[in-house]
């Protein structure tokens, strides 16, 4: 990608010599907001066919890509998955964006008995993680499940899969990332309830885990999690 090209997602199959139409808020994006013009350069991600170059093409105020050469072939991230009880808007928004940086291939938003959040507009969230993925020059997009409670969660959980539990005021051992596919698990601010952490110790495949003495936000707890869990990539 060339110096100063801008990165962007599409749902259309890539390949050199197709066009791409762009949607109305790219070209208001493009045109308007990151001031591109016609026959600059820009990449292509579909998170199927790797990275491919383009060239913007403009008329009046529609955009379409050009897609010439492939970039980068597509590659697997690490198929690590993350749970966590909503938040209030931002906190919520933020989690989404980081874990999206940090290669996470699923989302679960859990409704916990101490969330801060009841409901969460999905589509807004996918709509972070394909902004964070364009940034952070991700080829994929997490997929973002529909919220959720941590019984039906539990419910659902693969068996083979390790559920890292991050426990707070609990004597678990520091986090020690599972070999394979894996799954964290954050709880709401103030913790999880008795009865949830009833519910987690009837699952052989939840893992209590601990980041430390320190309270953290759950936010941070989040992102901190996620880095140690990476630490086996």
């Amino acid at each position: 990608m060339g110096q100063g090209s801008i990165r962007i997602f599409v749902n259309t199959p890539l390949a050199a010599g197709g066009s791409v139409p762009a949607t109305a808020e790219q070209a208001h994006y493009l045109l308007r907001v990151m001031r591109r013009r016609d026959g600059e350069a820009a990449a292509l991600f579909n998170g199927a066919d790797g990275e491919w170059a383009a060239t913007i093409e403009v008329a009046g105020k529609s955009v379409r890509f050009a897609v010439g050469q492939r970039l980068r072939p597509q590659a697997p991230d690490a198929d690590l998955w993350l749970a966590f009880a909503l938040l209030k808007r931002d906190a919520t928004d933020l989690v989404v964006r980081q874990a999206t940086e940090l290669g996470v291939a699923r989302i679960f938003p859990v409704l916990a008995r101490r969330s801060q959040g009841e409901r969460v507009n999905t589509a807004r969230l996918r709509a972070i993680a394909v902004e964070a993925a364009e940034q952070c020059e991700r080829l994929t997009l997490p997929v973002i499940e529909e919220p959720l409670s941590l019984a039906a969660l539990l419910g659902a959980w693969p068996e083979d899969r390790p559920l890292v539990a991050l426990v707070e005021r609990a004597e678990a051992p520091a986090i020690r990332p599972p070999a394979g596919p894996s799954g964290l698990l954050v709880g709401p601010e103030g913790g999880f309830a008795p009865e949830e952490l009833a519910q987690l110790r009837r699952h052989g495949f939840v893992v209590p885990a601990s980041l430390g003495p320190r309270i953290l936000r759950a936010e941070t707890a989040a992102i901190a999690g996620l880095a140690l869990m990476q630490a086996r990539v």
